[in-house]
């Protein structure tokens, strides 16, 4: 079961998000910055505008700022969806909610802009209000240039550009989280197999979400170890036989049958085998289980792997086959192999 805060600190990439926050508000013209459910950021302002950053430099000015996206991230999580909203300056600005299995775990601040269409400002809130109107407005006579350098954009433009970051964080967020869980599902229940108290309760996922998780880190995994030697790759010139071949390579935990791989070419079984036979020099099941058995070598000499764990890996039935397929092709049993090059290392 997912914790009842979730820390998106110990969720997502930081340095990751922080660059695709940067690159969202330049293309945006938003200023962005990302907040836990506490309202603590977790990420640096993304071009935050002149005005603004003068504004909240201010001592007696800075407390509406920040009482402006407090009020607007509560708004956003009470509605569930992006809140639109104008700050005390009839500037634009946006909360969007982050929201994991119901639960709100942050939010994107956003805006920073102004409208086009000064009637569209009529179906905004005013999430603020000021008692001394006129302490604002004196501040303001002074920064008059830098406030006509706020860009501008439509009225449909500012709900396209927040629903499309409602999506966008809401989705990379929920995968982030759902292979932070897998990895630690893989850690304790392959990695520590003996140990039971430490179990995770996954009664909330799916069965066939899980296993593609895992299926997709476990390949991974696996590919980390493994150096694809190009010449490998480009045995096969037959362009007809490319998406099989691609499709191999990059599914390494699979064991990619005849019929799935003409299938990936779109012809039939006779005829893939055919020209396969015919451009490799083998059949294909003898290709398929050389190449498995290269990838296994390496695996046994640069990782601490077990023999059944690297046979799971890399989509073999059960361990038996896999070191009957092995000594058959290497005259030696994969533990005998690892043995025999720790030794040499």
């Amino acid at each position: 079961m997912r914790s009842k805060h979730l820390n998106l600190n110990k969720i997502i990439d930081l340095d990751k998000w922080q660059k695709l926050q940067d690159s969202v508000s330049l293309v945006t013209k938003m200023a962005m910055i990302t907040v836990d459910y506490k309202g603590v950021p977790v990420s640096k302002h993304s071009f935050c505008n002149r005005f603004c950053e003068t504004v909240r430099k201010d001592p007696n000015l800075s407390s509406y700022c920040q009482k402006c996206d407090s009020r607007g991230g509560l708004e956003a999580v009470r509605v569930n969806k992006p809140y639109i909203y104008l700050c005390h300056y009839n500037i634009v600005d946006i909360a969007i909610p982050i929201i994991v299995d119901d639960k709100y775990i942050g939010a994107i601040m956003a805006g920073q802009i102004r409208l086009n269409n000064k009637e569209d400002e009529d179906s905004l809130e005013h999430i603020l209000t000021i008692p001394h109107k006129s302490f604002v407005n004196d501040n303001m006579d002074k920064l008059n240039n830098l406030y006509s350098n706020i860009p501008s954009l439509s009225y449909e433009e500012v709900k396209n550009t927040a629903e499309m970051l409602f999506q966008l964080c809401n989705y990379i967020v929920e995968e982030s989280l759902d292979k932070s869980l897998i990895l630690e599902l893989y850690e304790k229940e392959v990695l520590h197999k003996n140990s039971s108290d430490n179990s995770l309760d996954l009664s909330s996922y799916k069965v066939s979400n899980i296993k593609n998780i895992k299926d997709e880190l476990s390949n991974a995994i696996t590919s980390s170890h493994i150096n694809d030697l190009s010449y490998e790759k480009d045995i096969v010139h037959n362009s007809i036989l490319k998406p099989a071949i691609e499709y191999i390579y990059s599914h390494k935990n699979e064991n990619v049958s005849l019929k799935k791989a003409s299938d990936l070419c779109h012809i039939s079984s006779s005829y893939f085998s055919r020209i396969f036979s015919k451009e490799v020099g083998q059949n294909y099941s003898t290709y398929i289980s050389k190449l498995k058995i290269e990838w296994a070598k390496q695996l046994l000499i640069s990782t601490d792997i077990t023999v059944s764990e690297i046979s799971d890996n890399l989509g073999f039935n059960e361990s038996g086959y896999f070191i009957k397929i092995f000594k058959k092709y290497e005259s030696i049993t994969p533990s005998l192999y690892r043995k025999y090059h720790k030794n040499l290392s």
